[in-house]
């Protein structure tokens, strides 16, 4: 299976992970893996999510930019961790 990964800088706050996890749940899309640590003084988190490839992946990284607590979206290609879940 080929993942691939998002990597959100959020508002580091109750409930902005189920938020993210309930937006994609709503579309019926799963989530492969999550990584959610703070950066900074801790007012942000660095998630990072691994899907599979997925005709809805385009549509959900919109959705993603829109929420407010949501402050960057990046879709990475070639990340290591989609090499280390590939191999599970």
């Amino acid at each position: 299976m080929h993942n691939f990964v998002i990597e959100l800088l959020v508002r580091n706050h109750a409930g902005v992970m189920s938020q993210i996890t309930g937006l994609f749940s709503r579309r019926n899309f799963n989530l492969e893996g999550i990584i959610c640590g703070p950066v900074g003084e801790g007012d942000k988190s660095r998630m990072i999510l691994t899907v599979a490839d997925n005709s809805k992946l385009e549509q959900i990284v919109l959705h993603l930019e829109k929420l407010y607590d949501v402050l960057e979206v990046k879709q990475v290609e070639n990340h290591p961790l989609t090499r280390v879940l590939d191999d599970l």
